[in-house]
């Protein structure tokens, strides 16, 4: 059984202008690299979650990619940009999205169906917000937060989600998505290590 889920990867571009970003807003920041209050999602790791679908049994992938590969076929081509940045739960640091956010939703909405039509169950968190994960507090940090004001990582992601909160990145066309198969544990310091099992183009811009 496979972890699997539905993603949007933003073009190297892209992403090296988010880091570039990152650098300049972190500048009068702790940098906290390795085990400090922040981990920071490593730029290969980045994307723009779809759909989740969690365990998937072996004999199901393949109608996984006969149905992601239908809804790729009716879906044209959307432009899409990075942009502003905010905070979950006061822990989770992302970036958000501009340009055609409702091709976006709607894609999001035709890839979460597939889910539901082949598992007979759907993921329960709202993804009514595309969002680039850059960083988390990390949970010891986070503990740290309940007995004293703030914690180090809480403040630095919410000095940062400030800062990038006027960030516009470059603009780009989305003409794929990818199915995604993911290891926890397997990455680098026991982050989740993801892979693409399968690409699909989306059909010609429209008009």
């Amino acid at each position: 059984m496979a972890r699997l889920f539905v993603a949007v990867l933003p073009p190297p571009p892209v992403l090296e202008h988010v880091d570039r970003a990152l650098v300049l807003a972190r500048a009068g920041t702790a940098a906290d690299e390795g085990q400090g209050p922040v981990r920071w999602t490593p730029a290969a790791d980045r994307h723009l979650t779809l759909a989740f679908y969690g365990g998937v049994p072996d004999g199901l992938e393949l109608e996984f990619v006969e149905a992601l590969a239908g809804v790729a076929a009716v879906t044209p081509s959307f432009g899409l940009a990075l942009r502003g940045s905010g905070l979950f739960d006061r822990r989770t640091l992302w970036i958000g999205c501009g340009g055609d956010v409702a091709a976006m939703t709607a894609l999001t909405e035709r890839t979460t169906a597939v889910g539901a039509d082949l598992l007979g169950r759907t993921d329960d968190r709202v993804r009514h917000r595309a969002h680039l994960t850059v960083g988390r507090v990390r949970d010891q940090a986070r503990r740290s937060a309940s007995r004293r004001r703030e914690a180090p990582g809480v403040v630095q992601v919410q000095t940062l989600a400030h800062a990038l909160a006027v960030y516009s990145g470059p603009a780009w066309t989305v003409d794929a998505f990818h199915l995604l198969r993911s290891e926890l544990g397997a990455g680098p310091g026991g982050a989740a290590l993801h892979s693409v099992v399968e690409t699909f183009a989306l059909g010609a811009v429209a008009g």
